[in-house]
């Protein structure tokens, strides 16, 4: 099922991704929880991701790299604010240097990221990331990061089904 809306909110420096799972909760949740499921979606499909380091606690740090398929390695990190295991990762998402430091000059994103039981079964997916000004969200949604999300989640009905 996967993505199943992308709205952009500039007025409120916003965008929210929501998707839908033919899975329990709990077993969406693991896509995050397990840093080798989180290689296997996070990004998009010809930049693996690799986890360098998976802190999912408050105060924890998730720290890893995505490889184009140039070989070139882009580092991002994660300072993790508030985990509700399994319904609810709040984060502060950053692109990172290769020594895994945030990188200057780039916008920080607040990224939310909220599951629900559907009452028809199943998981919705919302990833609510805010954005600290519209010049921010202009730049980080000019890189394809909407495209790049949306790659990224279609991913992911692939690692449930293992």
């Amino acid at each position: 099922m996967t993505v199943t809306n992308v709205l952009r909110d500039p007025s409120n420096c916003s965008m929210t991704v929501t998707a839908e799972f033919d899975a329990p909760v709990d077993r969406v949740w693991q896509l995050w929880a397990d840093p080798r499921q989180l290689e296997r979606w996070w990004g998009p499909p010809t930049y693996p991701a690799t986890c360098l380091e998976h802190n999912l606690t408050p105060g924890g740090m998730v720290k890893y790299l995505m490889t184009s398929p140039e070989g070139e390695k882009s580092h991002g990190l994660w300072r993790v604010l508030e985990v509700e295991a399994p319904r609810l990762l709040v984060v502060e998402d950053a692109f990172a240097d290769d020594t895994t430091e945030i990188m200057e000059g780039m916008p920080l994103t607040m990224m939310r990221v909220e599951l629900a039981a559907r009452p028809e079964g199943g998981t919705r997916v919302s990833i609510h990331s805010t954005f600290p000004s519209v010049e921010a969200m202009e730049q980080l949604l000019e890189m394809g990061m909407d495209d790049g999300m949306r790659a990224a989640m279609g991913q992911m009905d692939a690692v449930l089904l293992d």
